[in-house]
């Protein structure tokens, strides 16, 4: 019943030919010898609610402007910048950008829950921009996995008064216990204990987020099973022990454990666990037991009604999916009395059943959570969440007793952190194949079910294994197997970042990295972390395409949206070397990045016109800068690729002087050109007409961001394109461009 009401949600919002999926539910119950009036039941269940959630699935008005929105409790308050969920006067939910006005405004807003606070507005509706790239952060989807129907940009707004309701009652005390978690735990402890306590993991510093991810161990502090378990447990036996009678006890833990979940942000592991809590619990209030799978099922039933767009979020496939395995492979679990064998059985399980899932979504798994897990769930379980708990129980007490206790547990706290930063950043942790396709995804899931049946039942278990690993490899070898030539021209904003994957993946080349131009705000303005383009932008793609180790980092001139993102690339790519134009390193924009590169002891070759890239592929040849004296875009370097079916040329901002003096000495060996990456993002100062006739290449690649401050492409530019019958394309409009170049000639060009 659980499964066809997922399929049943799932084809309302794609296709109503998912729900072909039943065919395999009622294949399976017929194979598993069900009675035929069940599978009536989950037949007729299953598309009953399919027209449920098509009918109750929302959708956005057509031509209604939203003049009034009421905030949820899902938001948040970063820089100049509120923006979370609400709902308008159209009664449906919007994601919000609002544009604080004030550092005083900022202040009234920090210091209150806005939850359930209404607001008159004037706004517009945000037009869908391209994604940077298909394994990029999609907003659309993220959108609609929180059951809204679109974005809108804030530009007046007026308070107008406060929705009282229970749910944004709850939303403001659990903002009080934030707030007195910030005011009462020191500094080191608070991003902690928020994610613990009242799952808010905002606060979280980004290297020990990435630590915990290497380590794959971030699901102890998504509020689930282990804390609602423990709070159940402590508020039981402190019922008992004023003397509630047990059926008592049971009744308010039932009426106790809904609000426990609206304190702690209401994530699908929570409610998954609440759920299935009060699911037991009133069972045995009825004296009628019931299967932990059957309660498990209720909940996602009750779950979906609810809220059809859950299926999408990440957190619930992983919460359910885990907790699934875990059930139904209790009679492997308990083969083992060793707490040891028994605890790693237990990460193992977890691990397969959801790697599949880990990797469609995040590209990557990792391989010492198997051991990191031995150590951390214990101690975090029977050690730092007991303590988070006593220290805020003790807070509300008596400041000076939780000051003193504090005061010895911080530094302690503070040396294991140190320790899970160290070890999270040791190499070889991450298994990191390219980004699976939904058909290796269910492949793959096959592979482990049959591999749990074969093991518990101690039958076949070397041909299971052997299946197993068969997706397995497949995903790691297969970008080794492709014989094409790939260019990609990254949608990283206002900059320039190019990937040549060579065939077979002999070698990778990277054309700079993008990054932000910043500039100087006021403090209020700041947000908490800097938007970084390499972190954020670039090494999901570079993952998704299951890159791990770039040969040669060309950068090609020392300005901030060619180089910036260069830091955080190195921090999680392996860089064999970099290039860079000479003399390039006295500017002080480069002072980090090469920072970073002497700590990882990479070299460092200045390159002019003239030197070369070893390639088995291609003649990689530099023609440009001809000094050695870094004076701008002018000193450039400018790449030639070139074999017997393809001509490119990759520009960096090299503009009109270099363009001449490339038409000067060069001219008879850049004639007709496949692909020309043009200067400077297509700026009034490049792209002159005698070198796009010279050139004439068969496609144009401009690098330039989604409507950018300086107007890139110029108008002029795009003009003379057009006038010379230059077709082109623009990483801002188009998204990010790949090149696809046969090992037979032929040229594939794509965009999302």
């Amino acid at each position: 019943m659980a499964l066809s009401v997922v399929v049943a949600s799932i084809a309302a919002y794609e296709s109503i030919r998912l729900l072909f999926l039943l065919v395999l539910i009622v294949f399976w119950l017929l194979y598993k010898g069900k009675q035929l009036l069940l599978i009536v039941l989950v037949v007729i269940f299953g598309s009953s609610s399919y027209m449920y959630f098509t009918y109750s699935i929302p959708a956005p008005s057509e031509n209604v402007a939203v003049n009034k929105i009421t905030w949820t409790d899902s938001y948040r308050i970063n820089g100049s910048y509120l923006r979370g969920f609400a709902f308008g006067d159209d009664q449906q939910k919007w994601y919000v950008q609002l544009k604080i006005k004030s550092e005083q405004q900022k202040k009234v807003f920090l210091n209150e829950s806005i939850a359930g606070k209404s607001f008159l507005i004037e706004s517009q509706e945000i037009l869908k921009a391209p994604l940077s790239h298909m394994y990029a952060f999609d907003m659309e989807a993220y959108i609609k996995s929180n059951g809204a129907v679109g974005q809108i940009e804030v530009q007046k707004y007026q308070l107008v008064g406060n929705e009282k309701s229970f749910v944004s009652f709850m939303a403001e005390k659990r903002f009080d216990m934030k707030q007195h978690i910030q005011s009462t735990f020191p500094h080191s402890l608070q991003s902690e204990a928020e994610a613990l306590l009242i799952g808010s993991g905002e606060q979280m510093p980004t290297d020990l987020q990435v630590a915990y991810q290497t380590l794959g161990i971030t699901h102890l502090f998504a509020i689930s099973g282990l804390h609602v378990a423990l709070i159940t447990l402590i508020l039981y036996e402190l019922l008992i022990r004023i003397g509630v009678r047990k059926e008592s006890a049971s009744w308010l833990l039932i009426l106790v454990l809904p609000i426990y979940a609206l304190l702690a942000g209401g994530a699908p592991s929570v409610w998954r666990s609440v759920s299935v809590t009060e699911i037991v619990l009133i069972s045995m209030a009825y004296r009628k037991k019931i299967a932990m799978d059957d309660a498990f099922s209720l909940s996602i039933i009750g779950f979906v009604f609810i809220s059809p767009w859950v299926v999408y979020q990440i957190g619930f496939q992983l919460s359910y999916l885990a907790a699934f395995s875990l059930i139904y492979s209790s009679v492997l679990l308990n083969t083992s009395s060793s707490y040891l064998k028994q605890s790693f059985m237990i990460t193992a399980v977890c691990q397969l059943i959801v790697y599949p899932i880990l990797l469609y979504h995040f590209y990557e798994v990792s391989i010492s959570s198997f051991l990191a897990n031995l150590l951390f769930v214990p101690l975090f379980s029977f050690l730092i969440l007991p303590i988070n708990i006593f220290l805020l129980f003790l807070t509300y007490l008596s400041t000076s007793i939780s000051g003193f206790m504090f005061s010895m547990y911080e530094p302690i706290r503070v040396k294991l952190e140190t320790f899970i930063l160290y070890i999270g950043h040791l190499p070889f942790q991450l298994w990191n194949p390219m980004k699976p396709s939904l058909t290796i995804v269910f492949f793959a899931y096959l592979t482990v079910f049959f591999f749990f049946v074969c093991f518990e039942k101690r039958k076949r278990i070397i041909i299971a294994t052997i299946t197993l690993l068969i997706p397995i490899v497949f995903m790691h070898i297969k970008p080794y197997l492709n014989s094409s030539t790939w260019i990609s021209f990254l949608n990283v904003g206002q900059g320039d970042c190019i990937i040549i994957e060579m065939p077979y993946r002999k070698e990778v080349i990277m054309i700079d990295t993008g990054g932000l131009l910043r500039f100087e705000q006021d403090s209020w303005k700041e947000t908490d972390e800097k938007y970084e383009v390499g972190r954020q932008i670039v090494v999901p793609f570079l993952k998704g395409r299951g890159i791990t180790k770039i040969d040669t980092l060309v950068i090609t001139h020392a300005d901030a949206d060619h180089m910036e993102g260069a830091e955080e690339v190195l921090e999680e790519i392996k860089i064999e070397q970099v290039h860079i134009t000479p003399d390039s390193t006295q500017k002080e924009v480069m002072n980090d990045l090469i920072k970073e590169i002497r700590k990882q002891n990479i070299p460092v070759l200045e390159k002019i016109a003239g030197d070369h890239i070893e390639s088995k592929y291609f003649q990689l040849q530099y023609i440009y800068p001809f000094d050695n004296m870094y004076e701008g875009n002018n000193d450039s370097l400018v790449l030639s690729m070139k074999n017997a079916y393809f001509h490119g040329l990759f520009m960096g901002d090299l503009e009109k002087e270099g363009e001449e003096e490339l038409i000067s000495s060069y001219a008879s060996a850049i004639k007709q050109l496949t692909l020309l990456k043009l200067g400077h993002h297509g700026s009034k100062t490049s792209s002159i007409e005698s070198f796009l006739e010279l050139t004439e290449p068969d496609i144009s690649i401009i690098s330039a961001g989604y409507n950018n401050r300086y107007g890139h492409p110029h108008p002029e530019v795009v003009e003379r394109l057009n006038r010379l019958n230059l077709p082109y394309l623009q990483t801002g409009k188009d998204g990010t461009i790949q090149v696809e170049i046969k090992k037979n000639g032929k040229i594939m060009i794509s965009t999302p």
